[in-house]
Parts: structure tokens; sequence; C-alpha cells
């Protein structure tokens, strides 16, 4: 039996930390955990303007969750690739795991944000926000029934974070606009492969909800892979429903390295 994974507040200790999580990407040295990190940070000068309960914070309940607590631990990567790739590439892998940490979020872009263009919507309003942390609170998707004060602050953050990801973009103080993102090519070999090394078979991972974020279904997931095969990351055959795909390298490392190498 599956156990249930509830929303969390933990979005409340930060949104998309664009900088600071280049800036701990760069301080992060192999093996360290969130207790070393946090040591490390505070010990660089990197953040004179951020007070050590605070830095705390950010460390271990934003970057840890994201980019060290994973079986894989997507910091090995993203390290490397931290200013050598671009910034719209490395702000994508950043809103992946950002996602799969925040429950909350990956389902407010999947089944808010982009059903709401698909349907014809320009922008996201505070109060879709809010009705969507109070739907999903009354659905029994928190442990506990959140107060309005947290379904407020939460409705805020969901909006703000999107922001800070270029799906929205301010409008008004009530509304965001929708800015709908397409997925990047480096992105999608990270993620790609992200997936295959965790032991997904082909057919499950061009279905697999992290797609979802960028607004692909499964045909589209499938028809990106077979556009980037030209780089030779992979090999993909399709027939019918079925997908089938070689896969060119054995390691992140070897794909990381050959991303440098090509400028993707």
């Amino acid at each position: 039996m599956t156990e249930q994974v509830y929303y969390t507040t933990q979005l409340q200790a930060g949104l998309g930390l664009i900088e600071e999580t280049q800036t701990l990407l760069g301080l992060w040295q192999l093996d360290m955990g969130t207790q070393d990190l946090f040591n490390a940070a505070l010990d660089s000068g990197e953040f004179p303007n951020v007070t050590a309960r605070r830095l705390r914070n950010i460390v271990a309940e934003c970057f840890g969750p994201r980019y060290l607590n994973s079986a894989h631990q997507p910091v090995k990567w993203l390290q490397t690739l931290n200013h050598r790739i671009s910034t719209r590439a490395l702000n994508q892998l950043f809103f992946i795991y950002t996602s799969r940490a925040n429950l909350i979020l990956r389902d407010f872009v999947t089944q808010l944000y982009w059903e709401r263009y698909a349907s014809g919507y320009t922008e996201i309003s505070g109060e879709d926000s809010t009705e969507f942390v109070q739907r999903a609170t009354y659905d029994g998707k928190t442990k506990k029934l959140w107060s309005e004060t947290t379904i407020k602050r939460l409705s805020s953050y969901l909006l703000s974070v999107c922001v800070d990801y270029q799906l929205l973009q301010p409008l008004t103080r009530m509304s965001r606009q929708i800015t709908p993102i397409r997925i990047d090519p480096c992105a999608t070999i990270i993620l790609a492969y992200d997936l295959h090394l965790q032991g997904i078979a082909d057919n499950n991972l061009i279905n697999h909800p992290d797609w979802q974020l960028f607004g692909l279904e499964s045909e589209d997931v499938r028809d990106e892979l077979k556009r980037l095969s030209v780089h030779k990351f992979w090999i993909i055959q399709t027939a019918a429903d079925v997908v089938s795909i070689s896969w060119a390298y054995k390691t992140m490392e070897e794909v990381v390295d050959v991303i440098i190498e090509t400028g993707l």
C-alpha cells in the first residue's frame, strides 16, 4: 500500500531561491549534508545580509529537500552545470526539483496553471490560488485542516514561486499573467536521463508527471525525444503505444560532460 504524501507549508521557507541555490551549489562539496553546507555557507561570507537562522532555513528546508535528499542527489550534476548552461535551462531544472520536493507546487502547476492556459485564460488571480489551496485542505491533501491565514499565505507563495520560475509575470496586485514556458533542450535531456537512471521503464518514462510541469503529454514527450535524438543521447523507436529507447550513456556524469562539451 502506497503511503499518502501530504501537502506541506515548506514553501514558506523559501520560494525559487535561484541566486541562493547557485551560491550554495558553488559551496557544496562531495558528501556534505545540510549541516556541513550550512556551516560552509555561514563561514563563506556569501550571505552577508542573511541571518544565521534564515540561512539555516534556506539550507535545511529548501536546498536540502530539493537537491540533497533524493537517492541520486541532483546537487552533483547541478553543481557541474551551474554557470555552464543557459540561465533558462538551469532555472527549469531548479523548477523540476522544487516541484518534486513540494507536491502542492507540482499539483498547482499541472492541475490549475496548465488547465487554465489550455482553456484560454491569460491570467491567474489570487482568488484562483486561494480556491486551489482551500479545496486541497478540504479534500484531505493536508495532514490537518489549514487555517485561513495559512491558506492565504500558501496561495501567495504559489503565485510568487511561479513568478520566480517565469511561469507567471506580475500583472496587477491581485493577478498574474500566464507566460507559458517551453522546456529547454538541455532540461529535457537531463530530465529524461534522471528518470531513466531511476530505473523507470521507457513507456512509463514518457508518461511521468514531471513532464506535465511543462504542459507536455506523452505524445509531446515522445516528439520532443525524437527531435533531440539528432544529438545522439539516445535512439528512440515507437510503434503504436510502445516506446523503446536505447540510451547512449550509463551515468549522469557522462551526460553532463557531453552537454558541456557540445554547448547545448
